[in-house]
């Protein structure tokens, strides 16, 4: 079991988190605890109101919300009876069995899990420190239960990370929650345990599961606003279907977040690195023939290697990604001769231009002006342009134009009778 607990900025966002999910019909509200009516009983402002009585009994508290996740094994069947009583259990061994809580079990995740909220102002204004909770009292918690209950532990749910399939991009109703559903399962098993400095290391690893995270283009609104969505790729690594805002997912994993992330691993990894330079070293050992052989040497070894090539298919950056200390290195960051450039001197791999692209490359002047728009003017074009100045400069025929009023009246002749 991986228990999770986070600290929103108000009771209410919380709340209607949980609520969307249940008028969705993504979630069932299971238990309330402490509350005068039965959880299926209660509306949304019940149940708010129950909390803002405790909120405000401490206005000077700058922290009074609590939002716990519990996570079970992906092969983990619970019913609701045996979830209710795993949560009640949690919470009276973490301080919270004398306050108002609810519990909603989430059914749009690839894993059983349970969401609890809750406030830490006690009955009498007091409230309840948050200090170390998570690492003292939710971990012992924790890890008797998962005895007690005979539950997966934490440290072997981790293991199935591995085990996750990629985002299967044929079967996705773009735009609907199956697409959301897959990528917050993908987003969930990988960014709180891969070690990644750069938002290309962790594409390194969400590529491996059909998923990017995208910043769009350098002169577009989401760019410059520093947005970040996530899109679903194919096959053949093409972005398709509706891009998913970061901001519309509830763990929030933005680019601001993201970035504090790098920041953190980057310093984390670094004890890892003799690890994946041990496994690289010992598959030198005998030089594979190409990169094909030599990524499937490091796959043995539980190590993903993603190649980048330039739009000739030339090879010129290699990153690893480490599946046993879930950590991401570019080569370069490791050494010179792990980069792209040593392993394939190493490996005797001399990379030579495709004969498509040299055709391009070495195609005759004479086809390639054809190709671009020519600025000069055609003798066409000239002719029209010097007809239109002759006709310009040509004088005129000059009218001689007199006002109706100024022009002399012809007198009648009188006609002889």
């Amino acid at each position: 079991m991986v228990a999770k607990i986070t600290v929103p900025n108000s009771i209410k966002r919380a709340l209607n988190y949980n609520e969307q999910k249940l008028k969705e019909g993504k979630a069932q509200c299971i238990h309330a605890h402490n509350f005068l009516k039965e959880a299926e009983q209660l509306n949304f402002y019940e149940k708010l109101h129950r909390f803002e009585q405790l909120i405000a009994l401490n206005k000077r508290a700058t922290t009074n919300t609590v939002h716990i996740s519990l996570n079970f094994g992906l092969n983990e069947k619970l019913e609701k009876e045996k979830l209710t009583e795993i949560s009640t259990v949690y919470m009276q061994k973490i301080g919270f069995g004398e306050q108002p809580y609810l519990v909603y079990q989430h059914l749009d995740a690839g894993h059983p899990h349970i969401h609890i909220v809750t406030t830490n102002i006690k009955q009498d204004g007091k409230r309840i420190s948050l200090h170390n909770l998570g690492r003292n009292e939710s971990s012992k918690a924790r890890e008797e239960i998962e005895r007690a209950y005979k539950l997966v532990r934490a440290k072997d749910q981790q293991k199935q990370v591995n085990e996750i399939k990629p985002i299967n991009a044929l079967r996705v109703n773009y735009g609907k929650s199956p697409t959301k559903r897959g990528i917050i399962n993908v987003l969930d098993a990988v960014l709180p345990h891969y070690k990644y400095a750069s938002l290309a290391e962790l594409n390194a690893v969400l590529r491996l599961y059909n998923l990017v995270a995208d910043r769009g283009k350098e002169n577009g609104i989401i760019f410059k606003n520093n947005g970040l969505v996530y899109r679903v790729l194919d096959e053949k690594g093409n972005k398709i279907g509706v891009p998913i805002k970061a901001s519309s997912i509830y763990s929030k994993p933005t680019l601001s977040f993201l970035e504090k992330r790098f920041r953190e691993n980057e310093m984390l990894k670094q004890e890892h690195k003799k690890h994946l330079k041990t496994a690289i070293d010992w598959i030198l050992v005998r030089p594979p023939k190409n990169l094909s052989a030599f990524k499937q040497a490091l796959e043995k070894e539980k190590i993903s290697l993603v190649i980048r090539q330039s739009d000739q298919g030339l090879v010129y950056g290699l990153t690893y990604v480490d599946h046993s200390t879930k950590c991401v290195f570019n080569g370069s960051d490791i050494g010179k001769q792990y980069s792209a450039k040593g392993i394939l001197e190493n490996c005797g791999i001399v990379q030579s231009i495709p004969e498509q692209a040299k055709a391009i490359e070495h195609t005759p002047t004479s086809q390639t002006i054809k190709q671009q728009p020519s600025h000069e003017p055609t003798p066409s074009k000239q002719l029209d342009i010097g007809k239109i100045i002759e006709e310009v400069i040509k004088p005129t025929e000059e009218i001689h134009y007199l006002p109706y009023e100024l022009k002399k009246r012809r007198k009648k002749r009188k006609r002889n009778q």
